[in-house]
């Protein structure tokens, strides 16, 4: 795909929207947390100044109805020196409406030096109330303060007070410490939140890591090459995960394509023979003869009878590359092999032994598709081999066996591998060709599909009355783990159907795959099964 073609990414990606996004998030939990802190601290603290100046209040009170005092100002004096100095405070004693007084000792706040202050606290003091309030100077300092008269005796309300007691506390002296960490908190929340921020991008970057290879391995990809795979490493989080299924996913692809690729040259190879044949003899075809045009028609009619052979097959094969064509369950491995026997012998030629080994156990399979297979393996013994053949199955621990042995000719060990290959036809003695070359491909499908596999091998076998053991090929396929529930015999049994007046075995009433009878009628038996006596592979 050319460059100008791809969509241009946005520099914006998931990676940084989920990272920046939870940095945000952090920073605004950070800072709501920390204002509502700081502003719940701000009101105690306020809260505690007006607390305080009660308490000089009532501390003043005391000392002056504790003694008799001979002058306003000795009283004056008396509370503003008792008054014990706290930080950020400070003390004041106007008498006659001037400045008089002051602490012995220097305080924070020199009330005195506020301009104004002292005609404020005047005028608010004037009928003799104890007044609270807060003052704020042009440079924006705030002071607390509490102004109450100081009198004894007799009060003449009709004249201001002579002596006022003042106290008050800087508000901004006050706020300092808390302000102080206000900023420490500020300062260490944007460290620790770009920090975090920091930390994951690394993090996501390495999370996300497969995703992003994902991405590349998809763009250089395509239907020309599927063998590159995401590296996966030691994760073991969902994003690993995710790898190693997009690379069975690719591993899927590839082989379907693989699979796809071979189909098409190997279809393309066996359609062109019958498709020339037909062709030459209809381009060579004498119309003035009728012997020749009826010749020509028949080879053409079995010509197109091949093609769509192999067309039903291909149909076949690809059902069975469907997992839901197939219905594993536990199933009788006795009785399903007493059935296949019985069905066998609906085959065409078909001779089939009347001893049938099995081993009493219960096996995971699909009954149906294992049937289609060893059916096939039988419609295949009877083209090629001779004599009677053999159905049976065994039990090698969890492991079980189901085979077809024959009597035929045996197949060359060079060939023993290539046989179960699509469109390949055996070229032993006995064993020529004339099927699609799929039926054995199709038994093998059926054993991948269960975990297992098929194989041949050779078998040698002397029945009564021979001098000699014949050679055969025993057909194997083989499902690995399969045995759930053995039975209550350890060795393979061996079972001898019932024969009829005419010592031909009866066929007992059994299901196929569609759920109808199976009749006793050697065309609905291959028909149910996908096996035509005149195309076995």
């Amino acid at each position: 795909m050319p460059d100008a073609a791809r969509p241009r990414l946005r520099t914006w990606t998931v990676r940084s929207r989920i990272v920046g996004l939870l940095t945000l998030l952090s920073l605004v939990t950070v800072f709501a947390a920390g204002t509502v802190a700081y502003f719940s601290e701000r009101a105690r603290v306020l809260e505690q100044i007006d607390v305080n100046l009660r308490a000089a209040l009532e501390s003043g009170s005391f000392t002056v109805a504790q003694e008799q005092w001979p002058s306003l100002e000795r009283a004056l004096a008396a509370v503003v020196q008792r008054l014990a100095p706290d930080d950020n405070t400070g003390t004041l004693g106007i008498l006659d409406g001037r400045a008089a007084l002051v602490p012995g000792v220097e305080t924070d706040l020199q009330l005195e030096h506020l301009p104004g202050l002292v005609e404020r606290v005047i005028t608010e003091t004037a009928d003799h109330g104890t007044v609270m309030g807060t003052y704020v100077n042009g440079e924006g300092r705030s002071v607390r303060y509490l102004a109450a008269p100081v009198a004894i005796g007799e009060v003449d309300e009709s004249q201001p007070p002579q002596a006022i007691f003042v106290t008050g506390y800087d508000i901004d002296g006050e706020l300092a410490e808390i302000n102080e960490a206000a900023r420490v908190f500020t300062i260490t929340a944007f460290i620790a939140v770009t920090a975090t921020f920091l930390i994951g991008l690394w993090v996501s970057g390495r999370l996300l890591r497969p995703i992003r290879r994902m991405r590349e391995v998809a763009e250089r990809s395509s239907a020309a090459t599927l063998d590159e795979r995401i590296p996966v490493g030691d994760g073991r989080d969902d994003v690993s995960q995710l790898a190693v299924t997009v690379n069975r996913m690719l591993d899927r692809l590839g082989g379907a394509l693989d699979s796809q690729r071979e189909l098409l040259r190997d279809v393309g190879h066996e359609l062109k023979t019958p498709i020339t044949i037909v062709r030459g003899h209809l381009e060579l075809v004498d119309t003035g003869d009728p012997a020749d045009v009826v010749a020509t028609r028949d080879l053409a009619i079995d010509e197109l009878d091949r093609m769509a052979m192999l067309v039903d097959d291909l149909r076949a094969a690809a059902r069975l590359r469907d997992p839901g064509a197939f219905s594993i369950r536990p199933t009788d491995l006795a009785v399903l092999t007493e059935q296949i026997a019985a069905k066998a012998s609906a085959i065409a030629g078909a001779v089939i032994d009347e001893t049938v080994p099995s081993s009493p156990v219960s096996a995971t399979l699909d009954p149906d598709r294992i049937t289609q297979a060893m059916l096939q393996l039988v419609a295949n013994a009877v083209r090629h081999a001779e004599g009677p053949i053999t159905i049976g199955s065994r039990a090698r621990g969890r492991d079980i066996e189901l085979f077809v042995r024959d009597r035929g000719p045996g197949v060359p060990d060079e060939l023993k591998a290539e046989i179960f290959e699509r469109f390949h036809r055996g070229q032993a003695e006995g064993r020529g060709d004339g099927g699609s070359g799929l039926g054995l491909s199709i038994v093998e499908l059926i054993a991948e599909t269960h975990g297992g596999r098929a194989w041949v091998a050779d078998s040698w076998s002397k029945r009564e009355g021979e001098q000699e053991p014949r050679r055969g090929s025993e057909f194997i396929l083989a499902l690995p783990g399969a045995v759930v529930v053995e039975g209550a015999a350890h060795e393979p049994a061996t079972r001898v159907r019932e024969t009829d007046h005419a010592g031909i075995a009866p066929h007992p009433p059994v299901t196929n795959p569609t759920g109808a009878a199976w009749q006793d009628a050697r065309t609905t038996t291959e028909e149910q099964h996908g096996i035509d006596p005149d195309r076995r592979g």
